[in-house]
Order: C-alpha cells, then sequence, then structure tokens
C-alpha cells in the first residue's frame, strides 16, 4: 500500500470579493500569511524582489507567507481573494523554497471554488473602515480564530479543501521548485522540527550538534547542504516568522514577543528583526496596520 500523508493545514483569515482603485498601493508588504487572488476586471501589478508579475482578468496568483512583495492597482482593479496562515508539524512550509509570486491562467472551477468560498464563509472580509486608527486588529484575530472554531466539520473540512485545490494550482513543473523533504537525513529532519517546537528556549549549535550524535563543525555544513543555511541563521529566520505572526494574531509588546521568540532582550530582538525584514519592528507593526485593513 502506498502512504502520502499531507502535513499541512491552512486557518482561513479572510475571503472576499472587491473594487480596488488607485489607493491599492502599497511597497515592501510582508506578511506571515498567503494571499491569493483571482482578478475578474482591471489591471494592476505585484512584483518581489525578482519577478514583476501583471496583475490582469483571468489569472490566479499566489503570494506565499513571508514573501517581501509590492502591490499596486493602475487604476481599477476588482479580486477575489483569500487570505490564510499554514500550519505544519514540523514548521515546514509546503513553500518552502519558493518564496516569490506566481501566476496561473485561472479555470471555470477556480472561480467556483472562489464563489463557493464566500457563499460558506460569510461575512469575512478585512474592509471595516477606511480609517485605519478603527480597525483594532486585537478583536479582528481573535474573531476570525473564533468563527474559524464556530465552522460546522462540513464548512471545515470544505474550505480546507478549497484552499488545498487552489494552492495546487500552483504545483506545477513550469513555475514550482519541487522540493522532496524524504531526501533530508532524519538527523536534520529531527533538528528542523525541534527548532521549530522550541523557539522560545535556547537554541545553539553546539545543542543541536549534540542532540544528533554530530561533531558541531560537521553538522553545520551538513545543516546548510540541506536547508542552504547555517544554523544559526536558521533559528533567526524562524524566530523572526514566529514574531511576525505574533503582531499580526497577538497585542503582545515587543518586549514580549522578543522573550516568547527566545531572544536575552528586545534590542537584540530588534536588531535580528531588522536584520531579516529591512525594517525594525516598530516599521513592520505600521506596515501591517495600513496593508492589513
Amino acid at each position: 500500500m502506498i502512504k502520502r500523508v499531507l502535513r499541512h493545514t491552512f486557518s482561513m483569515l479572510n475571503v472576499d470579493h472587491v473594487r480596488l482603485g488607485e489607493k491599492w498601493n502599497y511597497q515592501n508588504v510582508i506578511s506571515p500569511y498567503y494571499r491569493i487572488y483571482y482578478i475578474d476586471e482591471g489591471a494592476g501589478e505585484i512584483s518581489d524582489v525578482e519577478t514583476v508579475l501583471q496583475l490582469e482578468p483571468g489569472y490566479l496568483y499566489i503570494i506565499p507567507s513571508f514573501t517581501l512583495c509590492n502591490l499596486c492597482c493602475l487604476s481599477h482593479m476588482s479580486q477575489y481573494f483569500i487570505q490564510f496562515f499554514e500550519e505544519s508539524p514540523d514548521g515546514i512550509s509546503l513553500f518552502a523554497g519558493n518564496r516569490s509570486v506566481m501566476k496561473v491562467k485561472a479555470t471555470e472551477v477556480d472561480v467556483k471554488n472562489f464563489a463557493r468560498l464566500l457563499d460558506i464563509n460569510p461575512g469575512r472580509g478585512i474592509n471595516r473602515s477606511d480609517n485605519p486608527k478603527i480597525y483594532e486588529k486585537d478583536i479582528f484575530y481573535k474573531e476570525y480564530q473564533e468563527l474559524n472554531n464556530r465552522q460546522s466539520m462540513a464548512t471545515f473540512l470544505e474550505t480546507q479543501g478549497i484552499i488545498l485545490q487552489l494552492i495546487s494550482r500552483f504545483f506545477t513543473g513550469a513555475i514550482f521548485k519541487h522540493h522532496e523533504p524524504g531526501h533530508i537525513p532524519v538527523k536534520i529532519m529531527e533538528a528542523i522540527s525541534y527548532i521549530s517546537l522550541n523557539l522560545k528556549d535556547e537554541l545553539s549549535v553546539k545543542m543541536l550538534a549534540e542532540r544528533a550524535n554530530q561533531h558541531t563543525d560537521y553538522f553545520s555544513r551538513l545543516f546548510q547542504q540541506y536547508t542552504g543555511e547555517r544554523p544559526i541563521n536558521y533559528i533567526h529566520e524562524k524566530r523572526i516568522e514566529r514574531a511576525q505572526y505574533l503582531m499580526v494574531a497577538t497585542q503582545m509588546t515587543f518586549s514580549q514577543i522578543a522573550t516568547h521568540t527566545g531572544f536575552e532582550n528586545v534590542f537584540y530582538f530588534s536588531k535580528i528583526f531588522k536584520k531579516i525584514t529591512g525594517f525594525s519592528p516598530r516599521q513592520y507593526q505600521l506596515q501591517l496596520d495600513h496593508t492589513n485593513r
């Protein structure tokens, strides 16, 4: 028997159909959640550090979590969109190695899927006010979590299924770099999982190497070979990704977030945060407040 288990689930944040104008113009956006767009009218542009894509009717677009991008509407545009968080037990993203904006031709099924998501998940848009001061994210994110918890099992499963269908549209060989985690040595996979589950605790290359019963230098080289990152850089990236999530989904102070993500103090947290994202924590928070309304 062939056994293949999908280890990823998705928590829906928003789904809506909106009409946009020239005010939809945001630079250097980086979010801890995914975005998928379907454009049905008008034009715009979306770009990351390497790619510029025209937003045009009849196409699907995806922005994986933690992908730095720019968004703009040239004049007017009508779009369906969904935003959602990804969860996996080992902390390895389904889009690991594919943090870039992607585009595919939409099908009739895709359009029906968006319509169905709206139908079974009413009231999940984000445009509560044109005034960002009215937008209270602590209330909003608690509300989306509660709405997900209140979904019937049928709605929960159908929502998961539709999100998976939409994601699967981008897994073509032409645009997606396939990465088989099964090729990663077990000890490296265990280290990755341990890091993900213990971000708020003390983590060091020496400790991870000892857990793998390997010499520190050998473990570090092996880890970099299969992840593309040195262990300490990987730990920092995962801690900052968790911090970005907490800044979106909670009202923790920067000091509390620093403690919760394993940094010894808020000053070191801020230094690493800016090194990885290009923003100070406060600049990133302001960016969130402007784009998530």
